[in-house]
């Protein structure tokens, strides 16, 4: 095409200047960033220097201090083999060259060697006049050696001196490795970003250019063609196939050039309604498809006389991937998830299955191909085994599993909300039966939920009603057998139900928000009990109370608080106070936990990890988070005899938590040979029917006595 001085000509010289205007400033970034990493090379350098010298000072003065310390009784009683045996043992130190110890009369009273070779000889060195004559540590350095030297004394007086020689030859050699590694790092960053810059130079130039070719299509088009074809755009009709043009000049390009742009405008109307029913993350059909969709199935089924099943998956646990690995892992164990299921639902689900994200870590399927029963059942079978296999995320393997619920059109329901409501009532009844697992919703789902809430109704003043105690079950120290604390157990008597297990009425409680109604009741009556156990005894042998306290408590923020008020109120110490937080409690909120549980260590409280082991966090957060002590869950106890692996994780987080200073307890201890174990791998403490049951105050503050 004949190129004429017009916009077009015009736009492509801009558009080169503009270009060689980012490459000089290119260039002169380039030559500022090596001016730049020389400067940070220098000054690597001398930090480097700098950072050695401080520590061989640090340690040379801490190293003649404690032999001036060792040295002082043996110079005294002129105990020659005690002075020898002190230098020999410092001096096989590899990076020191000499040990000298000296007498008032600045002559060698011992040199490190078997012979003494230079005893009574005097200190004739440059570095000896110094150091005979310094009243305190003293440092020197010459060409080879880092000279420390100290006065030994006894009293007032002094006896002679000790000198420490270090050759700085194996200094210097580590200094110019160091060097030589930050100078090698430099230059490969200033490679790297000489190569992003020459990178973006380009990028730069081919988008100038990309933007000359666009625009040289569409800025010249027929004007007076462009307002009929607006209107068109404006009511919906994107064919513009009618405006063609033959000329050349610029009113003939923006003729083709509005074409162009009119086909844009077509499919990126197709691109917003394809994302307005696709889920950006997995790429599934999203929310608002499958209800259209599911509604237009049910509006052909009805009356045909066939079936429609619609499976509705959760997974399991989900929310601990997001507290402890981050939402970035979160994402993706969902994409992992979701090819899956998608993989196995082409498997086994038929030509008309659905797969669609439902939303959060939600999936539902529809299927309606032959026995929908059957083929339900054989999808869900599959989806939790294939669901059930390891994930692999950021490195790491983790378990979870799904729960899935199965509702049947139009045997259960007959409408689409009905449908999915049966569908999550029965999601809820796979995870109550013990997840990874799937349930057909019947009735009597709908009763097992009306019993929840009324359980929820009925928690509500059990307290106040007396129908909420506490039982304390003791707590062994494993060296001696001796008690030494109780946890306080929450039991819940009803008047109708009998006794109500603790794992169904907590959990109630937790999701309904009374825990932190409960919580506080619990935290004071257990301290008002502790502060009455053991009248008489020592205050050493006096036991501590341990209470459980949930991650809602936790949370709230003003668990310090209400910690300092039950104990001010019941007199107890808080010393003889423990917390147990769970691990996810602790690492959901890893900041705030910390912030929370330091201001209670600092009062004295103590704060264990219950169920250690078998949550996400690992040892690491223990160095993060101010913990006291930590309780081996107790399915690794219960096989601590038969398991091998058990037995070795079990010792290993012994070994562990010892190391960082904290206390372990071990928790479901019922026989003698699990506690035998237990006490030569080195545990602390231990609590389980072996030792004995859980009991009310009194009869554990008879134990006591």
């Amino acid at each position: 095409m004949r190129l004429r001085f017009g916009l077009q000509a015009r736009y492509l010289v801009g558009m080169t200047l503009v270009l060689a205007l980012v490459a000089g400033l290119v260039v002169v970034l380039m030559a500022r960033q090596t001016a730049l990493q020389d400067e940070i090379d220098r000054l690597g350098g001398e930090a480097v220097r700098s950072m050695a010298s401080e520590s061989m000072e640090r340690r040379g003065t801490a190293m003649a201090q404690q032999l001036s310390d060792a040295l002082a009784n043996p110079m005294y009683f002129s105990d020659m083999q005690a002075i020898g045996d002190i230098v020999s043992a410092t001096a096989r130190q590899p990076d020191v060259a000499y040990v000298l110890v000296f007498d008032r009369d600045r002559r060698v009273l011992h040199d490190g060697s078997l012979d003494i070779t230079r005893y009574g000889q005097p200190m004739e060195d440059p570095l000896a006049a110094r150091a005979a004559s310094g009243s305190g540590p003293l440092v020197q350095w010459s060409d080879q050696v880092l000279d420390v030297s100290q006065p030994v004394r006894v009293g007032g007086e002094t006896l002679g001196g000790v000198r420490i020689g270090y050759s700085l030859k194996q200094v210097r050699g580590t200094q110019l490795k160091a060097a030589q590694s930050l100078r090698g790092h430099l230059a490969t960053l200033r490679e790297r970003q000489s190569q992003l810059l020459i990178g973006l130079l380009v990028v730069l130039g081919v988008l100038l250019l990309a933007i000359a070719a666009y625009v040289q299509r569409t800025v010249i088009r027929p004007i007076r063609q462009l307002s009929e074809a607006t209107r068109a755009i404006g009511s919906g009709d994107y064919d513009a196939s009618h405006l063609v043009s033959r000329r050349q000049d610029e009113m003939g390009e923006l003729v083709r050039s509005f074409v162009d742009m009119n086909a844009r405008i077509a499919q990126h109307d197709r691109d917003v309604r394809r994302m307005a029913y696709t889920d950006a993350l997995t790429g599934l059909t999203n929310r608002l498809a499958f209800r259209e969709s599911l509604d237009h199935r049910l509006m052909l089924l009805r009356g045909a006389g066939r079936e429609l099943a619609l499976l509705f998956a959760d997974i399991d646990d989900f929310k601990r991937v997001n507290d402890t690995l981050g939402h970035e892992a979160g994402d993706e164990v969902l994409v992992q998830f979701a090819h899956r299921i998608r993989a196995t639902v082409e498997r086994l689900g038929g030509d008309d299955a659905l797969l669609a994200r439902f939303g959060g870590d939600e999936f539902v399927i529809l299927v309606q191909d032959g026995q929908v029963r059957e083929v339900a059942s054989a999808l869900a079978e599959q989806l939790a085994r294939d669901l059930g296999q390891p994930l692999v995320v950021q490195g790491r393997q983790v378990f979870l599993g799904t729960s899935i619920g199965i509702t049947l059109f139009p045997e259960d329901a007959s409408g689409a909300t009905a449908l999915m409501k049966n569908g999550d009532v029965a999601m809820y009844q796979a995870k109550m039966a013990g997840k990874n697992c799937y349930r057909f919703y019947s009735r009597a789902m709908d009763q097992a939920v009306e019993r929840r809430v009324r359980m929820e109704q009925e928690l509500r003043g059990a307290w106040e009603r007396g129908e909420l105690s506490l039982l304390y079950q003791p707590i062994h120290r494993l060296s001696d057998r001796k008690v030494v604390g109780a946890e306080a157990l929450l039991r819940w008597q009803h008047p109708q139900l009998g006794s109500v297990p603790p794992s169904v009425f907590i959990d109630v409680a937790e999701h309904s928000g009374l825990i932190e109604i409960i919580g506080p009741q619990v935290l004071r009556t257990a301290c008002a009990a502790a502060a009455r156990w053991g009248a008489g005894l020592a205050p050493s042998d006096l036991p501590f109370v341990s209470v459980n306290v949930s991650a809602r408590q936790l949370h709230s923020g003003d668990l310090p608080e209400l910690v300092a008020g039950c104990l001010r109120d019941a007199g107890l110490p808080a010393s003889r106070l423990h917390l147990e937080l769970t691990e996810t409690a602790v690492i959901s909120d890893e900041a705030h936990a910390s912030a929370l549980l330091s201001k209670l260590h600092r009062a004295g409280v103590r704060v264990w990890l219950d169920d250690f082991g078998t949550g996400f966090s690992g040892l690491s957060h223990l160095r993060r988070v101010p913990v006291d002590g930590v309780k081996i869950d107790r399915s690794f106890i219960a096989d601590l005899q038969r398991d091998p692996d058990d037995l070795a994780l079990t010792t290993a987080i012994i070994a562990m938590a010892h190391s960082l200073g904290i206390t372990v307890v071990a928790e479901g201890v019922e026989k003698e040979a699990q506690a035998d174990l237990l006490h030569e791998r080195g545990c602390d403490l231990a609590q389980g029917y072996w030792f004995g049951y859980p009991m009310t105050s009194a009869e554990f503050d008879q134990l006591l006595r």
